[in-house]
């Protein structure tokens, strides 16, 4: 298989690819920002009228995460073929009247609906962005403007967790959801008046692998989220997990046979495309594992209010902010290997020291947060290039499905893992007494109602729980990140070597 950079003729342009850039940043940080910022709601949402089980809130928070995931590379498939433009502003659009419908919800069904439709907008947006930018900007600049998109994108959980927690100390949850929507219909507005439109590929849609896919996405999403609660070993979570398996299988068997699948499978045998994947999954596993974590450790461990805690997590913007724009700087002087090393060392040594800094003053917790976001911010510009190069520029909005939807797995299965870790240790570290309930407290809030008069030992085993689950994060995150690394060592031999340019 030969592999060959595209570079189609791009007949229309926008003048100003910097405001282009500008505003699909906003998108993204929109669509991206809300998956944190729900998780700073729950308190609120769980004392407020809707009145839902715990299963029900899991859901309020995971619907969203579901529909994004299992939609975005379909969704980039269909700016390809319809135009990214248009499908960036419907998507906008739908994502204002799931977030308006979420304000006004008055029982749990309606807000199931509403999340899920709004994650059915953000599915529409977030590949799409990259397909507006890669149509909005000249060659020569597209690496640049795709490293910048990629390191702002990374800041979408942060300034969730920011803009989340100053709503809600003003206002409800129902007044975050409708500034929610309003902002979307501002950045639908922008979008419109900024954006040039692409033109369409011939490429047909592909509606069975469109089914085969999604279908698959939702079972295994099903048991990343369903397993800290049912128990990884439950009927349901291991059929969930065996029926995305064979889904999965069912998926490649078909792709292989049609003219214009929707993703080949074949294009994973392209080296800088599959590593790029998998370092951009690891890199949100982690960022994820820590944003849920991070947020209860400030408010239970360290006494913060909501918005406290939101502010808590700028020290790991600080690096994105001021060093994003020198990434490819370096890729280009010391390659992409020795940066993605760097990069995944400082998440994974970052999250090793925010572990253990979970009692002490916040200027050494907020030391290692600049550690992590350090290698957020090597890691997200040189991984986004990379997947965005590894496929034609008329696939950008297959290439913008596939970003997001590696994004939206590590985030989901970060929270899954280091919040069945977190239980397990905080569950096994708590006083005696309070452990041998029947059933034993698997939260806080739940510790605290057996035992009020232990808050000191309960939240010192809460902060254990948390050192725990985040070593077992840096751990993974390293041996990811090495095998990542390793791939794109060998990626680079082969475009230096003799026959480079051949599969």
């Amino acid at each position: 298989m030969t592999t060959v950079e595209a570079r189609p003729a791009v007949t229309e342009r926008t003048r100003g690819s910097g405001t282009v850039l500008a505003c699909v940043c906003a998108c993204t940080v929109l669509v991206m920002g809300l998956v944190a910022a729900i998780n700073l709601a729950v308190p609120q949402i769980t004392a407020g009228g809707l009145h839902p089980s715990s299963s029900q809130l899991l859901w309020i928070v995971d619907a969203y995460v579901v529909v994004f995931a299992c939609l975005v590379i379909p969704a980039g498939a269909a700016g390809d073929r319809f135009g990214r433009k248009g499908v960036l502003l419907a998507g906008l659009l739908t994502f204002a009247a799931g977030a308006a419908l979420a304000a006004a919800a008055p029982n749990v069904p309606v807000m199931l609906a509403a999340r899920a439709l709004t994650g059915l907008g953000a599915a529409l947006v977030l590949p799409n962005c990259v397909g507006v930018l890669v149509h909005a900007t000249a060659p020569e600049r597209r690496g640049r403007a795709l490293a910048v998109w990629g390191a702002v994108s990374g800041m979408g959980g942060l300034v969730g967790n920011t803009a989340g927690g100053a709503l809600l100390a003003v206002g409800s949850w129902r007044v975050m959801f409708g500034v929610v929507a309003l902002t979307a219909l501002v950045f639908a507005v922008w979008a419109a008046m900024v954006a040039a439109p692409s033109a369409r590929s011939v490429r047909r849609l592909d509606p069975v692998g469109t089914v085969l896919l999604s279908t698959a996405t939702v079972a295994l999403l099903f048991g990343i989220i369903e397993g800290p609660e049912q128990g990884w070993g439950s009927a349901s979570v291991v059929s969930a997990f065996i029926v995305g398996a064979v889904l999965g299988a069912v998926w490649i068997g078909a792709e292989l046979r049609v003219s214009h699948p929707l993703l080949d499978p074949r294009l994973f045998r392209i080296p800088v495309l599959s590593s790029a994947g998998l370092g951009m999954f690891v890199t949100f596993f982690g960022s994820f594992g820590l944003f849920f974590a991070n947020a209860s450790l400030l408010q239970y461990g360290r006494g913060y209010s909501v918005l406290a805690a939101g502010l808590g997590t700028l020290p790991l913007a600080i690096p994105l902010l001021t060093g994003s724009r020198r990434v490819l700087d370096l890729v280009r002087r010391f390659g992409i290997p020795a940066v993605l090393t760097v990069a995944f060392v400082a998440i994974s040594g970052g999250l090793l020291g925010v572990s253990t800094a979970t009692g002490l003053p916040y200027p050494a917790y907020a030391a290692w947060l600049v550690v992590v976001g350090t290698g957020f911010m090597l890691a997200l510009p040189t991984l986004s290039a990379e997947l965005t190069r590894a496929l034609p520029a008329e696939q950008a909005g297959v290439a913008g499905g596939l970003q997001s939807a590696t994004r939206e797995f590590g985030s989901a299965l970060g929270i899954a893992v280091v919040g069945t870790v977190l239980t397990a240790a905080f569950t096994a570290h708590l006083p005696a007494g309070v452990r041998d309930g029947h059933p034993a407290p698997r939260t806080v809030a739940e510790a605290l109602v057996a035992a009020p008069g232990q808050r000191q030992a309960i939240v010192e085993a809460f902060a254990t729980g948390v050192g725990t689950a985040l070593r077992t994060a840096a751990l993974l995150t390293a041996l990811v990140g090495a095998v990542v690394v390793t791939v794109a060592v060998r990626a680079g031999r082969q475009r230096s070597g003799p026959t480079a340019g051949q599969r």
